[in-house]
């Protein structure tokens, strides 16, 4: 299955899951990051970690380890 860290630059997809049930996986939920909403990748920092996430309008820096526990829906 695709994770958000697997998308490009300019990528769109819709969120299915969040893996785990850490405090990563409830502070991902708190910030917005929930099932059926759409995200897209902006742009990555010079080495690649972190990525800045549009999501609801806003812009989200994510590091890849966190974008990777985000699941998208299949294309």
């Amino acid at each position: 299955m695709k994770t958000l860290a697997d998308l490009l630059p300019a990528q769109e997809g819709q969120i299915s899951s969040i893996t785990g049930i850490d405090s990563i996986a409830q502070r991902l939920s708190e910030m917005g990051f929930t099932p059926g909403q759409a995200v897209r990748v902006v742009r990555f920092a010079p080495l690649g970690d972190p990525i800045q996430i549009r999501l609801r309008g806003f812009s989200i820096a994510l590091r890849r380890n966190e974008a990777r526990r985000i699941l998208l829906t299949p294309a």
